[in-house]
């Protein structure tokens, strides 16, 4: 069986130059540029009204219009599942993603996924690229995501991520006491050896992190950070570079996450994690019609709240 989905999208005018099916990769990431490039030569693809070729380089402005056509079990797929819906009008949507949750369906996670949850709160979401996901959160990470409602609202979004214009503030419980706050810059790339992780490599994209200490306990420090760029993995790997891992991480942290002399209950807690103690707190953008500045702020979830309970009650107390 064959479904067909109808896309739309205007060419950011920084995407000047590239060769089409190139910025239709970029524009369109839940579609692989082989499928992508297949729609450009069977036609199904219009720029200004206009059949092109994959490799004819866009101008920026442009209106595309792709007619996809694939296999329905190929396609995503809408399903009931939980979605915390913090903020909505006909622009956007702000999601208060849970911890646990995959945002986009891949190979093993077919379904499931926030993308799922999406299509079935708001089926108009499947003319919108990646169902309007413009940035993302790893699978363990809690908080504040924004969605765009259309086509129009995904391309404005996506430019602001790319100007930098959307201010995106975590919260993290690390491990050990940090003694001030600081500004990591320092490149990130794939791990030499370990291809599924990042790292902090001489030849990696800049990167810069700012961390800021909200308060310090015995054996860890709650502190809030702000991203200047948006690599993947990157407060992780740039607090594991500092010394200082987010408790519980499980992939950059190891054993750094349980120091040797937290008290029984702090371990415990960070064992019932489960996941790295780290939370998209706030979040401030432009409203991608208006330009009306917005700002969206959200509590811990309990799973963090309550390591922090632990921690302050912990026999030798916060300094």
């Amino acid at each position: 069986m064959t479904d067909t989905e109808h896309l739309t999208a205007v060419i950011p005018p920084e995407f000047a130059g590239r060769r089409l099916d190139q910025a239709l990769a970029a524009l369109f990431k839940g579609h692989s540029r082989t499928r992508l490039q297949a729609w450009i030569r069977s036609g199904n693809v219009r720029v200004d009204a206009t059949e092109a070729r994959p490799k004819d380089r866009v101008r920026g402005g442009e209106r595309v219009v792709i007619w996809a056509h694939y296999d329905s079990n190929d396609a995503p797929s809408a399903q009931d599942l939980p979605l915390e819906v913090f903020f909505e009008d006909d622009a956007l949507l702000i999601i208060n993603k849970s911890p646990g949750v995959i945002v986009h369906p891949g190979a093993g996670n077919r379904d499931g996924t926030l993308l799922n949850a999406l299509l079935h709160y708001d089926r108009a979401l499947a003319k919108v690229p990646r169902a309007g996901i413009v940035h993302r959160l790893d699978k363990g990470t809690s908080g504040l995501m924004v969605v765009a409602r259309t086509p129009t609202a995904h391309t404005d979004l996506v430019a602001q991520l790319k100007a930098r214009n959307v201010q995106r503030e975590y919260q993290a419980i690390v491990t050990g006491v940090m003694t001030g706050g600081t500004r990591v810059d320092a490149p990130i790339g794939r791990h030499p050896t370990r291809r599924t992780q990042m790292a902090v490599v001489a030849r990696g994209k800049p990167a810069v992190t700012q961390c800021r200490i909200i308060r310090r306990f015995r054996t860890h420090t709650h502190v809030k950070l702000n991203l200047e760029t948006g690599r993947t993995h990157q407060i992780r790997v740039h607090m594991a570079h500092l010394g200082y891992p987010i408790a519980g991480d499980p992939v950059y942290a190891g054993r750094r996450s349980l120091p040797k002399n937290a008290s029984e209950r702090v371990t415990n807690a960070i064992k019932a994690l489960s996941r790295q103690a780290l939370h998209a707190s706030g979040l401030s953008l432009q409203h991608p019609l208006s330009g009306k500045p917005l700002r969206f702020d959200v509590p811990l979830p309990a799973d963090m709240l309550k390591l922090i309970t632990e921690l302050s009650d912990d026999a030798a107390g916060p300094i």
